[in-house]
This record gives structure tokens, sequence and C-alpha cells, in this order.
């Protein structure tokens, strides 16, 4: 018997399991309804799901860094209780490991499993959120944070001109510094090339009727609306900020530093920041 999306839908309604398991379900039972419902609550799908209603407002940040790639996703929750469980940071250690290995993107079959296994064992709703990857060379040095017990986790990397370059105690260090800087202002771009183009122009209008109620010539205001560009930039871009570790550096004058101390080449390439329930 052939198997509908509306009668998948109606499975999905009735036992709120997931789309591609009530699919499954109706297959296996050549269409009938009932004996595909009582497939999913054999197979403990349906009881996991019936808790998706829930709010997940807690949970926690996972990293994983595999050779190549590095992963950072995050797994919420229902309560802080099970949060700080182990078997629930266990959960979330195993997805964000299988996210680097198989370099995943986005939430799949395989990952829906391993969330539906950790709400068998806690009986509470969890939702994978985000997922993001990271690609790495040889020649990059990548370090990892995660703060306040999984609340905000971020990935720096730096690419260097030499995996000598990249091993080295002192770049791991500024590695390390820069995901504390993340993780302390969020930086909303890396450098000023990523923004978007769209939104610079929505500042500088902004900017432009600040600046045209002063009783000012022309030119003086276009110098002041640059400067108020360039400041705003340089409090939301990355490289621009002031370092955490001393403000009358840049995150790029420090970059340059450690690269001029080593002998060798460093550029911020990439980051990742997350914290837990902010949207994207």
């Amino acid at each position: 018997m052939a198997v509908t999306p509306a009668d998948v839908k109606k499975l999905r309604d009735k036992t709120l399991a997931g789309m591609l398991d009530c699919k499954k379900a109706l297959q296996a039972c050549d269409g009938d309804f009932a004996a595909a419902e009582k497939h999913l609550k054999e197979q403990g799908l349906a009881s996991a799901d019936k808790r998706s209603g829930r709010a997940t407002n807690a949970g926690s940040v996972f990293i994983a860094i595999n050779g190549s790639t590095a992963s950072i996703i995050e797994l919420t929750c229902e309560t802080d209780f099970v949060s700080k469980n182990d078997a629930f940071k266990k959960s979330g250690q195993k997805i964000a490991d299988t996210v680097a290995e198989k370099k995943y993107t986005a939430v799949n079959e395989e990952l829906e499993t391993l969330v539906k296994e950790a709400i068998s064992v806690l009986k509470e709703n969890m939702v994978l959120s985000k997922i993001s990857i990271m690609e790495l060379t040889d020649t990059d040095c990548v370090v990892n944070y995660i703060h306040n017990g999984g609340a905000i986790g971020v990935l720096v990397k730096l690419s260097c001109d030499s995996a000598a370059t990249a091993a080295k105690d002192e770049v791991k260090s500024l590695g390390t510094d820069l995901a504390l800087h993340a993780a302390a202002f969020n930086p909303s771009y890396l450098n000023r090339d990523a923004v978007d183009v769209t939104y610079l122009k929505e500042q500088e209008e902004i900017f432009s009727v600040q600046a045209s109620n002063m009783d000012k010539p022309a030119k003086v205001i276009e110098g002041i609306v640059k400067g108020k560009l360039n400041k705003h930039l340089s409090q939301i871009c990355f490289v621009d900020q002031a370092f955490v570790k001393n403000d009358k550096l840049s995150v790029k004058q420090a970059i340059a530093e450690t690269a001029k101390a080593v002998g060798g080449s460093i550029e911020l390439s990439a980051y990742i920041y997350d914290m837990v329930g902010e949207e994207v």
C-alpha cells in the first residue's frame, strides 16, 4: 500500500514522532495506521517525541576537534538540572564528536537518533539547536573555549605561514586569549570586509542624520560621519576591537606582535561564537 504525505502527517500529529520515523513506520506496516502507531511506541520514538512540545531553555555548548574539522553544537533541554547531568554531557559530546568526524552541517537522521537516545535516558525534551563546523589545515592553530559550564562556546582559527608556526606555544597562547576575547565581547563580524553592505549603508545614513543636526560645513560633517562609522566598526569587528589583555592594542595589533615574536605570519581567519539560547 502506498504511503502518502497526508498519512505521514496524520501519524505525526497523533504520535509527535519525527516525520521520517512516521514514514518508515507506515512503510514497514504496509500503510496500517494502528500498526504503525504501535510500531513507533514499541521503538520508543513516540514517547520520546511527545516531549517535543516542552520548552528547551537550558542546555550547553559542546566542541570537538577531529583532525581537519572542528565542530561546535548546541544541545538544549528543559532544565538546568539535566544540563548538568553527566549523561547529558556525554550525549552532547558524542553528538559534537559525530559532527566533527562526519563533517555534518545540518541535523540529520543519525543526529536525531542520538538526541532521542538521550531523551529516552533523561526523560526530558532536548533539541539540537545549532551545528557549525570549521575546516582546518596543518598550518592552522585552532583553539576552543567553553565558558560558564557550557553557556558559551568559542572556536578560534589562526592561519599561519607554516605548521611549525602554528605549533608554537606563543601562537596557541594567543589563540586562547582571542577565544577569551570572543567569549567576553561577542564580536559581530571578523573584519570590515565581512560586514554586510546593506548594514554599512544603514549605519552611514543614521550617522549622517545625526551629524546633519550640527551647525557645521558639509566637509566637516562628512568627516564626522566617517569618524563615527570607523568607531562603530572598531566596536563590532573582531580584529579592530581593543584586545582583552591589553586595551591599548587592537586585536589586529596583538596578532602582529605575536607574529613578529615567533618570526612567522599569523592571521585570525575564522571564529565561531555560540551562546545557549541566543538567536542566530
